[in-house]
């Protein structure tokens, strides 16, 4: 089936040459497409210089504003299915096949790549893991479906949420929000065991205070889209 990874991108100057040249070498069977989201570093040149395929927002829109548009990329160029992975190199593309797979044998419409199926690899701060854990019950308490790892951007999706993600995807801190909505849309959500590495270079945008206030907008925005869908349903 046409596959296109999504690779958002935001200052990734020293990871995204090893993180498409992975997919060039070794995945050739797949396309691609570099989202830059008005990267202040040299991320858009080095783009250019490698004849990268890549889309360069003029401005800056995001995480869900920046996959959003290759969700819409992919939505106009006919592709089966999406696959979204960071530019930073933490998602191993190693696992897309088996992901994949269990999207075109029909048995999910999204796979999650799971951190904490096997918690192999890196597994993120203590004060983190703590957080997705209370998000993931907050999500099971909205939608009475329990999915372990709901922040990871490690996720396959097919045409059903290509369509789906391309009109409707959450900005901000989106990941929690997406799963929501596949949910309200009856889809079928699995998560598949990864091992993630952290980051060669750079550091997260997320410190402990933006954690805090993260999980509390998160938590509010979780709660109006799924209020919003139940007035939409009704």
């Amino acid at each position: 089936m046409k596959t296109l990874i999504i690779i958002p991108s935001y200052n990734e100057a020293e990871n995204i040459c090893q993180v498409v040249d992975n997919i060039i070498l070794n995945y050739p069977q797949y396309d691609y497409l570099v989202v830059n989201d008005a990267s202040a570093d040299e991320t858009a040149r080095i783009c250019r210089e490698h004849h990268y395929c890549f889309l360069d927002q003029p401005i800056n829109l995001g995480i869900g504003g920046t996959v959003q548009n290759g969700y819409q990329y992919a939505l106009e160029n006919d592709y089966d299915i999406a696959v979204q992975i960071d530019g930073d190199g933490q998602h191993d593309v190693r696992f897309l096949p088996k992901m994949i797979e269990l999207i075109e044998q029909g048995k999910a419409d999204i796979v999650i790549g799971s951190r904490f199926i096997t918690r192999e690899g890196f597994q993120s701060s203590a004060s983190r893991r703590m957080g997705i854990s209370i998000l993931s019950r907050f999500i099971q308490l909205l939608t009475f479906r329990h999915i372990k790892d709901v922040t990871s951007g490690f996720r396959a999706v097919n045409q059903k949420f290509i369509t789906i993600y391309a009109h409707d995807y959450p900005q901000d801190y989106p990941e929690p929000e997406a799963i929501v909505t596949a949910i309200m849309y009856r889809g079928t959500i699995l998560e598949y065991p990864v091992v993630m590495k952290e980051r060669a270079f750079g550091s997260s945008s997320i410190n402990f205070t933006k954690s805090m206030y993260y999980m509390i907008k998160v938590m509010i925005a979780l709660f109006i889209r799924r209020i919003s869908f139940g007035v939409r349903r009704g």
